[in-house]
């Protein structure tokens, strides 16, 4: 791991979804810096103001949004992961982000 505050980008079509993850991402404000958009347009246009550590994809996003988020980051910045968050509490959220890195 590293001593770096992350910064992590949610996607997350569900308004409420993307809330709660946000919350408990913030509820660790001391190893992560999270940063919520709702659709792939206003993702890549935060990812042009800032590089991400890792970009976590929520619910409501299509097959088709997610593979162009991927050959995004792929295409301007090999170094951001993206993982995918399931649901499952913060446990598991927190667990998928321990494993990205």
């Amino acid at each position: 791991m590293t001593d770096k505050k992350l910064d992590i980008l949610v996607v997350c079509a569900h308004e409420a979804i993307r809330a709660t993850i946000l919350r408990l991402l913030h509820n660790h404000s001391e190893l992560w810096k999270a940063t919520g958009a709702e659709t792939v347009n206003e993702a890549k246009e935060l990812a042009h103001q800032k590089n991400f550590d890792i970009v976590l994809l929520g619910s409501g996003l299509t097959e088709q949004e997610e593979e162009d988020l991927n050959r995004y980051f792929v295409t301007t910045n090999k170094q951001t992961k993206l993982i995918r968050h399931y649901g499952g509490g913060s446990g598991l959220l927190f667990g998928e982000i321990y494993q990205a890195l």
